[in-house]
């Protein structure tokens, strides 16, 4: 089973950029699609982005869709999520997950998970 760390989240102004990072170990990184989550307190975990075991593939939701990049290094057995032109709606906890089943947007299809890291927008 793959284990996950999220780094790179933190404080930002409206309109700036983050890249969180996801460090995978102790499994075949490649044999994974990733998925990027999000959740606010009282609130589900929203599906934000996911890519294929390859890379090859990405996808998105329609509130980040043009604004944010996901992107992996399977060398590096590292997945990415570069967010630009952040607002404060997307304040959250970010997550990273990992699918033997190769991903989606639901965060049933995901069995293994980061322990998140905060994003805070200040407007």
């Amino acid at each position: 089973q793959v284990q996950l760390v999220e780094s790179g989240g933190g404080l930002v102004q409206a309109g700036g950029s983050l890249r969180l990072s996801c460090s995978a170990s102790g499994g075949t990184f490649d044999n994974y699609g990733v998925g990027w989550f999000r959740q606010i307190p009282r609130q589900e975990r929203e599906f934000v982005a996911g890519i294929v075991r390859s890379g090859q593939n990405t996808y998105y939701a329609d509130s980040v869709k043009g604004r944010f990049t996901v992107f992996r290094d399977n060398a590096r057995t590292t997945a990415f999520l570069q967010m630009n032109a952040l607002t404060p709606e997307d304040t959250a906890v970010y997550y990273c997950a990992a699918s033997r089943w190769g991903g989606g947007v639901g965060a049933g299809a995901y069995d293994a998970w980061g322990q998140g890291t905060q994003v805070t927008v200040s407007s």
